[in-house]
């Protein structure tokens, strides 16, 4: 019992860490360039944060199963490549089901691959722990992105269009917020949001 307790724990812990304590956005403060540019509508958001959360899911089981097998001096290459074939996955099921979704998100799928968040967790991670460990922690960070950037999107949409996704919720005397359709206007929603959570969570940048 002791040991299923200790077992449960990690797992927990794992969740915890990806979702909360390190959130790749609002902690570490990784893969911001996506969040800006996708977080328009929450349609993309939620495609973009189930892409995102696939690949570090796939690529992090898969390097953590090949681990013992690869060189260190071509780890990244190795993660790279790893992940490309991941992307290109996603790439396709976009654009054969949902072609319009793979429209407006145009080039930044395939920059899944220089996303900061899914290197990271195989190179931190998943190249020092077991498959199943690997697994929950590519879940956690995933799912840790998908539910800020979905937060982000719902903002934008309803005061950049009146929307969310893609029903009116807004009377009709409403004027859209253009700023809020750019990046700009995503910064802003992001920063706020990010400043919000730190002041929750007590999560300060701490001065040397």
């Amino acid at each position: 019992m002791k040991l299923i307790r200790l077992k449960y724990k990690k797992w927990y812990n794992i969740l915890k860490d990806g979702l909360a304590t390190n959130n790749p956005i609002a902690i570490a403060v990784l893969g911001i360039c996506s969040a800006l540019a996708v977080s328009n509508r929450v349609e993309n958001a939620i495609a973009m944060g189930l892409g995102v959360t696939f690949v570090v899911m796939a690529s992090s089981a898969t390097v953590s199963l090949i681990r013992n097998f690869i060189p260190a001096k071509v780890r990244m290459v190795t993660y790279m490549v790893i992940i490309s074939t991941f992307v290109i996955i996603v790439q396709l099921v976009l654009q054969s089901y949902f072609p319009a979704i793979a429209d407006s998100l145009d080039a930044y799928v395939g920059l899944i691959i220089t996303n900061c968040i899914v290197m990271g967790r195989a190179e931190a991670f998943a190249a020092k722990n077991p498959v199943r460990y690997s697994l929950i922690d590519g879940l956690a960070s995933g799912l840790g992105y998908a539910l800020v950037l979905i937060a982000v999107a719902s903002v934008r949409e309803i005061l950049a269009f009146g929307t969310f996704l893609n029903i009116r919720v807004v009377g009709p005397d409403w004027i859209n917020w253009v700023a809020m359709t750019m990046a700009p206007g995503g910064f802003f929603v992001l920063g706020l949001m990010i400043w919000g959570i730190r002041v929750l969570t007590k999560n300060y940048e701490t001065q040397v």
